[in-house]
């Protein structure tokens, strides 16, 4: 299992709004293959940071299968023109 890390800046005074097309966006990062879940955070000090994280069954269900897909790019559709500046995306392994 890989954890995806992203951390997301909304430009100031557009958060319903994003939080309301993240809601539709869902749709589209879950029906991927390989993924498991995921869940978004509100950070409480910064009223327009977020905090994204995505459970893959492998990095590449991430970084090959849902980006090159038809879903990702619904998915940009609807949310990355929120983001300033673009998102550090970073991924983590369990260690045993």
């Amino acid at each position: 299992m890989i954890l995806e890390v992203a951390v997301l800046q909304i430009i100031e005074g557009q958060q319903s709004n994003f939080e309301r097309d993240y809601k539709t966006a869902c749709q589209y990062i879950s029906a991927s293959k390989g993924y498991i879940t995921h869940s978004l955070r509100k950070c409480l000090e910064k009223d327009n940071q977020y905090i994204l994280l995505v459970e893959w069954e492998t990095l590449e269900d991430h970084t090959v299968g849902f980006r090159e897909s038809q879903l990702f790019k619904e998915w940009e559709k609807l949310l990355h023109h929120y983001y300033d500046p673009f998102p550090t995306v970073e991924h983590y392994e369990v260690l045993k």
